[in-house]
């Protein structure tokens, strides 16, 4: 029982860590949805492809500050 104990008061110093971790989660999944979507249309609507990479260009920038807010946020809260 003591030893759960010990790895927790470990864990507790790494906290900011293993939230930025976490958050790096959703936005890695969301910039493979992005382009892999991205390049789908493309390829189903070549003549519009200047318009769906000027989008996904807009939705991953939207993405990556998601993820830096996600890096700033649980340094701020500890």
């Amino acid at each position: 029982m003591s030893a759960a104990f010990e790895t927790l008061a470990a864990v507790t110093g790494n906290i900011g860590t293993i939230g930025y971790g976490l958050a790096a989660i959703g936005p890695g999944v969301g910039v493979g949805i992005i382009f892999g979507n991205g390049v789908q249309a493309m390829a189903r609507q070549p003549e519009a492809a200047g318009l769906i990479r000027q989008n996904m260009l807009l939705g991953f920038a939207v993405v990556e500050a998601l993820a830096l807010i996600g890096f700033v946020v649980p340094f701020i809260l500890s």
